[in-house]
């Protein structure tokens, strides 16, 4: 089921979808590594040690069954595949599950299942989950309250919920987009800190870890941003998804982090038995 939405177009719009596959079979002729990889389907700030932070989270269990919510081109997936967690991804924007699948065959991953559904309505069956997982994804969701619903039921008995998510800072008012997740406030849904707690808790899920990630995330947007403009040819980069864009929104997101209108947490909780 595909989804047509300004959402939608704001991730379709400058995608090289057909072009990626191209420039990966030409440079990297015996498949890519996930860190090769890491350049395009990372689009989260912190890249693979975020992902593997947020996996590392996960108490694993045998087997763990694990949903990403907002999976875009499956970087965290594979990674949580190549821990032996059986991922399945969930995405509103079919072409970047199209794209995802494309990527995993062409890196040797597992077979993995992404899904094109709205994150109000997972189709899947109750308590089907041990654990599901958000990064960056929430943030375009204006109906969290639904969506924590919809985790709570898939999750099992004492599932486990962990988060990468960038929320509202103290001066949110001062956003400057655009942003990899949103070109105008239209499509940004951040939350507070205090709102998210209230939500998850209210929502049946008791938190266990909570770290404001903040100063870290602002450590690699900087690294990343000089790295970005030092004039080379990367074999991929966000600009594959994002186009021009991307660099007026990398520079966005450092100048968000230093002013303070965006803040990054990590967040593990667990269901109520």
């Amino acid at each position: 089921m595909a989804f047509h939405s300004p959402l939608v177009t704001h991730y379709h719009q400058a995608l090289r979808d057909r072009e990626v596959l191209e420039q990966i079979r030409a440079h990297y002729p015996d498949g890519p590594t996930l860190p090769q990889l890491a350049p395009l389907d990372q689009l989260h700030i912190g890249g693979m040690a975020a992902s593997a932070r947020l996996l590392n989270l996960i108490d694993p269990v045998a087997p763990t069954r694990v949903l990403d919510i907002g999976a875009g081109l499956g970087g965290l997936m594979r990674q949580g595949a190549a821990l032996g967690y059986h991922m399945v991804g969930l995405d509103i924007t079919h072409r970047f599950n199209v794209l995802n699948q494309s990527l995993s065959a062409l890196a040797g991953s597992p077979p993995l299942v992404s899904i094109t559904a709205d994150a109000c309505a997972l189709p899947f069956e109750s308590g089907c989950f041990n654990a599901v997982v958000f990064q960056h994804s929430l943030l375009n969701m204006p109906d969290a309250v639904r969506v924590m619903d919809e985790c709570h039921r898939v999750l099992s008995a004492n599932g486990q919920l962990v988060m990468h998510e960038v929320i509202s800072g103290p001066n949110v008012e001062d956003l400057v987009y655009p942003v990899p997740w949103a070109d105008s406030p239209a499509h940004s849904h951040l939350l507070t800190q205090d709102a998210l707690v209230h939500l998850l808790e209210s929502k049946g899920f008791h938190i266990q870890h909570l770290d404001d990630w903040s100063d870290t995330a602002l450590e690699w947007r900087q690294r990343q941003r000089h790295k970005e403009q030092i004039p080379r040819t990367a074999v991929l980069s966000p600009a594959w998804v994002f186009g021009d864009r991307f660099t007026q929104m990398g520079k966005h997101l450092v100048e968000n982090l230093v002013n303070g209108a965006i803040k990054l947490v990590e967040i593990k909780a667990r269901c109520y038995a």
